[in-house]
């Protein structure tokens, strides 16, 4: 019996030192490791998705319940931004950048009907360029026509750059840092600073205000001080708001800085998405004062690429 004893004990010695690796090894292998393919296989690619535009990119998800019932109201992109905000809002003012990726063109017509004299109408072609880290380029092409018997000329081309500060809803009004400078054809070039703010007062319910200087380089040196302002309420979720804007001007020139002319223009405004890629702003303007003009009526047709 004691043989048959010491026989057992070392066959249960040498089973145990046997599975004693198989054991250890089994508590160190990664049960993923079963999914991931062969090393002769190829994978798939980081990053390699397709371009979206900005009614395509998913909602941000920043907390279990919904920020908003509207759609246009979702956080997307890298900035977590607003989707209304990925396109013009208000003619008269801007608000942020577009998210980063995001190329539109815009399209303008502007009439400017004086107190006295012949209307004006300027026609301006804008392409738009979302930048990373918060940039935005901004190119335009601007001819002008007085008269119904005037000739078309190009009177401008601008480049304009803008900077958000900081992601959306980081700092009160997100402001944004936007820097212009004008091209103008037979006279005197502009250099134009503003700052841009703009929010949600409430469902459905959007502001944007701008803080302008505008200077020019030579001739009259004339400055422009200007402040513009919108808000709007949504009746139809992507596809429909309506609004109100208003914009006051102080002007004055090198030969009497304590001399302003000052204009106010006040109107309603409204913007129509026929389709997800397309906007259609109309801001019929109507000026306010002896020294404002009778009327600055805005049209904007815009395409997201």
């Amino acid at each position: 019996m004691p043989t048959i004893r010491v026989a057992r004990a070392q066959a249960l010695g040498l089973l145990l030192f046997v599975a004693t690796p198989s054991l250890a090894l089994a508590q160190i292998i990664n049960p993923a490791d079963k999914q991931r393919p062969p090393s002769g296989e190829p994978q798939t690619l980081q990053g390699a998705e397709p371009h979206l535009r900005s009614w395509e990119l998913p909602p941000t998800v920043i907390e279990a319940n919904r920020l908003s019932q509207l759609r246009e109201e979702d956080r997307i992109g890298s900035y977590g931004q607003p989707r209304w905000t990925a396109a013009r809002r208000f003619p008269t003012a801007r608000i942020y950048v577009i998210p980063e990726g995001v190329v539109e063109f815009e399209y303008w017509t502007r009439v400017k009907t004086p107190r006295h004299g012949p209307s004006t109408v300027e026609t301006q072609y804008e392409v738009e360029f979302g930048l990373p880290n918060r940039f935005q380029l901004d190119l335009y092409w601007v001819e002008e026509k007085t008269g119904s018997e005037g000739a078309l000329d190009i009177s401008e081309q601008k480049v304009e750059v803008r900077y958000a500060f900081a992601d959306w809803g980081e700092i009160w009004g997100n402001p944004t840092l936007y820097e212009e400078y004008v091209s103008v054809s037979g006279g005197a070039d502009v250099i134009e600073s503003k700052l841009l703010l703009g929010d949600e007062l409430a469902e459905g319910w959007h502001w944007g205000t701008n803080l302008v200087w505008e200077r020019q380089i030579g001739e009259d040196l004339t400055n422009v001080f200007e402040l513009t302002g919108g808000v709007s309420h949504t009746l139809q979720d992507e596809k429909l708001s309506l609004g109100f804007e208003a914009k006051i001007e102080f002007e004055n020139t090198h030969a009497d800085r304590d001399e302003y002319e000052k204009t106010l223009e006040i109107g309603p405004s409204l913007q129509w998405r026929p389709l997800p890629a397309m906007h259609v702003d109309i801001a019929p303007l109507i000026g306010i004062g002896h020294d404002s003009r009778e009327s600055d009526i805005y049209f904007v047709l815009g395409w997201e690429f």
